[in-house]
């Protein structure tokens, strides 16, 4: 027999599909010993099926819902306003009522009592669902609480929810709603705890926000409420507001809106002692549910009562910390061009990696990998070490320079030793440094060759050992091969150290005698070894092919993955062009957006991301446009040495400062090129080592173990290790992490926060950019205008000439885009981020670290971007 009606005192978390999230959080909160809730009911979600069972008319009306968009605004009020009339006109059955009305009189028939709704998706760890249903207030009388009910039934449809629930993709008929019967409390004040600060994010920061009479006023925003900060039994601040209004329960029903005595509108709401009640209460209800709680309060006769409690849902995943101690966090996304969130492979597959380069470890918070920096901005050299950061990434190391002016809090932090200063990294950096000063001197260019010669070796070595290797062998290999990578990669941070010295130094002093600024960016156009320009260039050449052939340009613009090649194979010039992709994957197939998570799709793996950048190509150049850009690179680099030496010739000691010019100018493109080289063989190797996994994977697949090869990216490295040696898998593990990664994607990763879980944001000096410019750091000098085009994912990049292109971040793969594209602004980025280089390399006008850019320019309008500055303007 169905049960309708359940106590709060039989309900728990495991009755959340019959009670909704609100009613299940209700029945957990009345077990705190020591919190206080007003009593209640459940009206149960088997009721509220009975009700809407073999309606033809709602089935009807729920099927044309189903098939309609988020925007779709007008239709979708239309249809949510018939079901909710329909759902209204229908009478609830007796049993049902009975069932209610007992319970009533149990409590009180002539009671005053709030009807909420509580809906099954409602109030979970991953989606609040706050306010998307109806709530009711003091309502008296059986018949009045039982048209409140349907209302709240009702309340399923409203506008705002049935387009919270598409956005979300959520099935509208698999959304139940319970209908909570709570008694009033006739407060004389109430508000809002959260249990984490929702300003900083900080977990040890209690924010209470409170007003006169009912919470409904706060809630609606019809007053401004106090706002009490509370840290450990301490109140750290306090923010009195003038509210002129509250919403107070009437005798006979309903509530009423009241203006405040004129005296009390600048009263501080709480006392300090009822505020640290209300903490105590909600650190106690936090532990309890074991996660940051968003708790309504409500005080009456200075006691009081919690009426609901749900999950902080907006709180950023803090890394978790073993010793006890304070620590500061660093992205390593957005020094690395990749603010998305790893799947666990790519993060524990990486992570050993950087270990065995740096010394440290990266933590994974959110599905993003962090550096902990406690120890560098608590020491002299680690300062040392951070400012160099800024090349990187200017808002993370403003918002760290910002973090150390706060003694107190840097005197609580662990002092073990970082990514940025660990005794491995800091004896790394001495030896770079000794072997770029040797490489200088000498200048030889044939080192370069040399190195990429030898990288390249490691890798066939690597892709023949692995074609036979499987299972356990296999993990010992990519192991045994990691160590031969780090060492490669090590051997060539000298060469890298090398160009980015002579680039500084050439742009400080042709400023200091010339006053003339980055300089560098075009003496480093067009030089050779340049591995992520000439991916770019190279694309052209496949445009080339391309353009001969009407037939497969068409084919072009609806292909998919599975059928690529076999359907091109059929069209007049298709093995031609099939040719030419091929050897252009072949080269470049193991990149990808994101590619230092091994799990990302690659283009070997979905060659269709390439067609938006081809079309580009055909449409915006003419046959032979890689020469031409190249040689138009080279003269520009040329011209500006010259340009350079005869006027440094004619200043006083114009002859040495014109020597050593030359020979860093020789230097620098000698060198330069080879920055882009050591990300291009890492993710190589990537390439290698994903092929190997997911063989593992199908023949997992095989043996029941998995449903599907790519399961294997919801281990860790090691639990895939283990899972292949004994073929044996709790299924309900790749399911779980599947729902965190897809709660993690739709979060913004902070560059920089603390072990509280505290984001810390820098800004810029916008001092010396015009008013209404969007500031940010320059990184490509020159001034350019034309059309913004807002490019969120590389599929969906549309290029047309004159196009300035506007993307959260570009690392290597968005490359070929900037052969089109005559500008770059980039929300994340620095001036040795690849984007930056690139868009040197191509002379092309850049802007990077422009907050929110994406937002806030919109894809067709027009705007001037000034990379010799670091500013944008919309014009």
């Amino acid at each position: 027999m169905n049960s309708y009606v359940l106590k709060f005192q039989e309900i728990d978390k495991n009755k959340l599909s019959i009670v909704g999230g609100k009613g299940a959080n209700l029945g957990e909160l009345s077990r705190i010993q020591g919190i206080r809730v007003p009593d209640g009911f459940c009206v149960t979600t088997e009721a509220y099926k009975r009700i809407i069972d073999n309606n033809k008319e709602l089935s009807d009306l729920l099927d044309q819902l189903s098939y309609l968009m988020a925007d779709e605004r007008e239709r979708i009020s239309e249809i949510s306003k018939k079901i909710r009339r329909v759902i209204e006109g229908i009478v609830i059955a007796r049993d049902i009522e009975e069932e209610i009305t007992t319970q009533l009189s149990k409590l009180g028939e002539k009671n005053a009592y709030a009807v909420r709704s509580s809906a099954t998706a409602e109030d979970l760890p991953t989606a609040s669902f706050a306010g998307q249903q109806d709530t009711y207030l003091n309502i008296i009388g059986k018949d009045a609480i039982l048209k409140a009910i349907s209302k709240c039934w009702a309340s399923l449809f409203t506008d705002r929810a049935v387009t919270y629930r598409i956005q979300n993709g959520f099935d509208h008929r698999k959304i139940y709603l319970s209908v909570v019967i709570q008694e009033m409390v006739f407060p004389e004040a109430s508000g809002i705890m959260f249990t984490a600060d929702p300003v900083t994010s900080n977990r040890k920061v209690l924010s209470i926000d409170a007003s006169f009479g009912l919470g409904e006023a706060l809630v609606s925003g019809l007053v401004n409420s106090d706002i009490y900060k509370v840290r450990e039994g301490r109140i750290i601040n306090k923010k009195i507001s003038t509210k002129k209004l509250a919403i107070y329960a009437l005798k006979e029903g309903g509530t009423e809106e009241k203006e405040i005595e004129m005296q009390k509108q600048n009263m501080q709401t709480l006392t300090d002692e009822q505020i640290l009640q209300l903490e105590r209460m909600g650190r106690k209800t936090e532990t309890y549910f074991g996660r940051p709680q968003d708790i309504e309060w409500c005080l009456y006769e200075d006691k009081a009562y919690i009426v609901q409690s749900r999950p902080i849902t907006t709180l950023y995943p803090e890394p978790e910390v073993k010793d006890g101690k304070n620590h500061v966090y660093l992205s390593f996304g957005h020094q690395q061009m990749m603010t998305e969130a790893m799947k666990p492979l790519g993060i524990t597959f990486y992570q050993p990696i950087f270990k065995m380069v740096s010394g440290s470890d990266l933590v994974d918070a959110g599905g993003r990998l962090y550096m902990d920096v406690s120890s560098s901005i608590s020491s002299r050299l680690g300062k040392v070490v951070l400012s160099r950061y800024r090349s990187s990434d200017v808002l993370g190391s403003n918002a760290l320079f910002k973090l150390m002016e706060r003694k107190d809090f840097i005197k609580t932090l662990s002092r073990e030793k970082s990514a940025l200063t660990s005794n491995t990294m800091l004896l790394g950096i001495l030896s770079w440094v000794i072997q770029a000063i040797k490489f200088y001197r000498k200048n030889d260019a044939m080192v370069v060759e040399k190195m990429i010669a030898r990288n390249r070796a490691l890798i066939r070595a690597v892709e023949q050992r692995s074609a036979n290797v499987y299972g356990n062998d296999l993990f010992d290999l990519i192991l045994q091969s990691s160590m031969e990578l780090k060492k490669a990669t090590s051997d060539g941070m000298a060469l890298m150290v090398v160009g980015g010295y002579t680039s500084q130094w050439l742009n400080k002093n042709m400023q200091k005698w010339l006053g003339e600024k980055n300089v560098a960016d075009t003496l480093s156009q067009s030089v050779s070894n340049n591995v992520t320009s000439e991916m770019g260039l190279e694309l052209l050449d496949v445009a080339d092919v391309i353009r001969q052939y009407p037939e497969i340009i068409e084919y072009l613009g609806h292909a998919s993955d599975e059928t690529f090649f076999e359907c091109l194979a059929k069209l007049e010039g298709g093995k031609a062009v099939s040719a030419s992709i091929r050897a252009y994957l072949k080269k470049y197939g193991m990149r990808c957006s994101g590619e230092i998570d091994i799990t990302m799709p690659r283009w070997n793996e979905h060659p269709t991301a390439l067609i938006p950048m081809i079309l580009s190509n055909i449409r915006n150049f003419e046959s032979g446009a890689h020469n031409l850009k190249f040689e138009q690179g080279w003269q520009e680099a040329e011209q500006k040495a010259q340009d350079l030496l005869s006027r440094l010739a004619e200043l006083p000691g114009g002859k040495r400062k014109a020597q050593k010019t030359k020979k860093a100018i020789s230097v620098l493109r000698n060198f330069i090129g080879y920055r882009e080289y050591p990300k291009y063989f890492m993710v190589c190797y990537f390439w290698i080592i994903k092929q190997a996994l997911l063989k593992e994977g199908a023949r997992l697949v095989q043996k029941d173990v998995i449903q599907e090869k790519e399961d294997i990216y919801y281990l860790s490295f090691e639990e895939l290790r283990e899972v292949v040696k004994i073929n044996r898998l709790d299924y309900s593990i790749i399911t779980k992490r599947k729902m965190e990664y897809e709660v993690y994607e739709k979060m913004t990763p902070p560059r920089v926060m603390t072990s509280e879980g505290e984001v810390i944001s820098g800004e810029y000096d916008n001092g010396n950019i015009p008013e209404g410019a969007l500031a940010g750091v320059p990184v490509s000098s020159g001034i350019i205008e034309g059309r913004a085009r807002v490019v969120l994912r590389i599929e969906d990049a549309h290029i047309e000439e004159g196009d300035i292109l506007v993307a959260t971040f570009t690392d290597p793969s968005w490359t070929p885009l900037f052969v089109s594209v005559k500008g770059l602004v980039t929300e994340v980025g620095g001036v040795a981020t690849h984007g930056a280089i690139v868009a040197r390399e191509y002379g092309l006008p850049a802007v990077v670290g422009v907050e929110n850019a994406t937002k806030l320019i919109k894809d067709g309008q027009r705007i001037r971007v000034n990379g010799t500055e670091g500013y944008l303007e919309i014009l």
